[in-house]
C-alpha cells in the first residue's frame, strides 16, 4: 500500500475561556492517521491569534512547553496534514492565517481544488501573491476576496463555495466565530459534537469528537455551512443539494479509522462487508485469513466470517516508526522493519492475505515475500478495493496513473510479479455495499468524474525549476503544432 492518507481538520468553540490548544492537541493526535508530514494549532486569543505550526507528527511538533505557551482562548482551528498538493515544507504547514482590512482569519483544509489552477492563475493576474502551493492559500484569497464586500464572513464564504470546485471540508476562523463547511458534493468527511460542558467540536471524523469527550451530534451536511457564535449554532444552507453527493468511497475502505462513523455508516461494518463480498466473488482454499495490518484487519475479520477459514494474526506492526525514522540502507527491507510475520501461524500455512489496495505492487510483493520466508505454503492475496485505473482529483495521492499497476497489467500478471498463488480485488458493483447507497465517487477505479479534469493534476504543480517549466513549455509547443 502507497496511497498516502488525506488532512484532517478540528475546531472547538466555547462561550468562555478554555485550554482550547490542549483539546485541539488530543483531536489533531485522533486524526494522526489523516497526515503524518505536519501539523499546527491556530488559538484565538480575545480576537488576537497565536500559533503553533511545523513539520513532523502531533508528538513531535507539540511538547508540554509547547502546548503551555498556547494562550487560553474561546475557539481554535487546527490540522494535521498530507498535501495532496504542494511540497513538505513550512510555508505549507496549516492551518493559514490571513491578516486584511475585515480582520483576521485562519482556515484549515481538507481536500483538494479541481479548479485550484484557473482560480490561482485568476488570482495572480489581480495582484495575488501566494506565500504557499497548497490549494487552502486560495480558498482564503477568494473567501478574503469576497469578504471586502460582504456583510459577514459567513456570507463571503457562501459567496466563495459558488466560485470554488471540488472537495473540501473545512474550518475556518475570525475574530468572533468559528465556521465550518463541507463542499456540495461531500466529498470529505466533516461532523461536529459538544462536551458536557458546553464545547463545540468540528472534526473530519467522529473519533476524533469521543477523543476529547464530546458527543457526536451530526455530520455536516454537503453544501453545509455552520456558524458556532455567542448567538448559537446557525446552519446555512443555500447550496445543499446543488450537486448530486459524490462521497469518496476510499474514505470506507482506507483512510478513516475503523471506529468513526460516516454519514450514518460506521467504517468498521463498512470493512467487514468489504471482506465478506471478497470471500464470495473470489472464494479461496486455505487454512488461515490474515491481514495487512491496520486497514487490512477489518476486512480480514469479515472474509474469515463469510468463508468459515479462521482468522488469525499473521502480520504484525511496528506502532513506532514515526516520520523522523531513518531510512535503512538498501540491502534492508523497510518492509521487514514495519512488518514481521508470526511464523508460528503461517508456517506450512495456506493463506488468504487481505489488504485494502494495490497501488504499484511493490509493497505487496514484499510483504508476500516475507510471508513465504516465514515458511508460508500459497499466498493467495484478496484486495478490498477495486483495482486504481485513473488518477484522483479530490485529495488522494493518486495524480497519474503512471506507477498504477493495474494500467499496465492484468490481474494474473498482478498476481505473478506480487507472488502471489491468485489474486482477486473487490468488484466496483460491489462498492455500493460499503457505503449503503450510491451517494459515492468511486472516479479512481471506474473514470467517472463527478467534475470537470484539471488540466495540470500533479501534486507540486505550482513548485517548479526553471528547467521543468522549460520542458513543459516545449512539451505544449510541440503538441500544438502536431495538432
Amino acid at each position: 500500500m502507497s496511497i498516502h492518507e488525506e488532512c484532517g481538520v478540528f475546531g472547538v468553540f466555547a462561550e468562555k475561556l478554555i485550554n482550547a490548544a490542549n483539546i485541539c492537541y488530543y483531536g489533531l493526535y485522533a486524526l494522526q492517521h489523516r497526515g503524518q508530514e505536519s501539523c499546527g494549532i491556530v488559538v484565538n486569543d480575545d480576537g488576537l491569534f497565536v500559533s503553533h505550526k511545523d513539520i513532523g507528527l502531533v508528538s513531535e511538533v507539540f511538547s508540554r512547553d509547547t502546548l503551555s505557551s498556547l494562550p487560553e482562548g474561546t475557539m481554535a482551528v487546527a490540522h494535521t496534514r498530507y498535501g495532496t498538493t504542494g511540497g513538505t515544507n513550512r510555508n505549507n504547514c496549516q492551518p493559514i492565517e490571513v491578516n486584511h482590512q475585515k480582520g483576521r482569519m485562519a482556515i484549515a483544509h481538507n481536500g483538494n481544488l479541481s479548479n485550484a489552477a484557473e482560480l490561482r492563475s485568476a488570482l495572480e493576474l489581480s495582484g495575488a501573491i501566494f506565500h504557499t502551493s497548497s490549494d487552502t492559500e486560495t480558498i482564503a484569497y477568494i473567501v478574503t476576496k469576497e469578504r471586502l464586500n460582504a456583510p459577514s464572513i459567513e456570507e463571503a464564504l457562501s459567496r466563495a463555495m459558488g466560485i470554488l470546485d471540488g472537495a473540501y471540508s473545512l474550518v475556518l476562523m475570525s475574530p468572533q466565530k468559528l465556521i465550518c463547511a463541507r463542499d456540495p458534493y461531500g466529498f470529505r468527511p466533516l461532523c461536529y459534537g459538544k462536551t458536557e460542558d458546553g464545547v463545540y467540536v468540528v472534526a473530519s471524523e467522529s473519533c476524533a469528537l469521543h477523543a476529547v469527550g464530546a458527543e457526536f451530534i451530526r455530520d455536516v451536511e454537503p453544501g453545509e455551512i455552520l456558524i458556532f457564535s455567542k448567538e448559537g449554532v446557525l446552519s446555512r444552507r443555500e447550496h445543499c443539494r446543488s450537486k448530486k453527493k459524490k462521497f469518496c468511497i476510499f474514505e470506507y475502505i482506507y483512510f478513516a479509522r475503523p471506529d468513526s462513523v460516516i454519514d450514518g455508516r460506521s467504517v468498521h461494518a463498512a470493512r467487514i462487508n468489504a471482506g465478506k463480498v471478497l470471500a464470495r466473488e473470489h472464494p479461496a482454499d486455505a487454512d488461515i485469513v490474515i491481514g495487512v495490518p491496520d486497514s487490512g484487519l477489518d476486512a480480514a475479520l469479515g472474509y474469515s466470517r463469510e468463508s468459515g477459514i479462521p482468522y488469525g494474526i499473521g502480520l504484525i506492526k511496528n506502532k513506532y516508526i514515526g516520520r523522523t525514522f531513518i531510512a535503512p540502507v538498501d540491502r534492508l527491507d523497510q518492509v521487514k522493519i514495519k512488518l514481521s510475520a508470526v511464523k508460528e501461524v503461517v508456517e506450512n500455512k495456506s493463506i488468504v492475505l487481505i489488504d485494502d489496495s494495490i497501488v504499484r505492487g511493490t509493497t505487496s510483493g514484499r510483504i508476500i515475500l516475507l510471508l513465504r520466508e516465514a515458511g508460508a505454503k500459497k499466498i493467495h492475496m484478496r484486495v478490498s478495493a477495486p483495482p486504481f485505473l485513473f488518477p484522483c482529483f479530490y485529495g488522494t495521492d493518486i495524480d497519474s496513473s503512471e506507477n498504477l499497476i493495474a494500467c499496465h497489467h492484468t490481474v494474473p500478471e498482478i498476481a505473478e510479479i506480487i507472488g502471489a498463488d491468485s489474486l482477486g480485488f473487490l468488484s466496483v458493483n460491489s462498492l455500493e455495499r460499503l457505503s449503503g447507497n450510491v451517494d459515492y465517487c468511486s472516479a479512481c477505479f471506474d473514470g467517472h468524474y463527478p467534475t470537470k479534469i484539471p488540466a495540470d493534476t500533479r501534486k507540486n504543480r505550482f513548485e517548479q525549476r526553471l528547467s521543468e517549466k522549460t520542458s513543459l513549455l516545449y512539451k505544449k509547443r510541440r503538441t500544438s503544432i502536431i495538432l
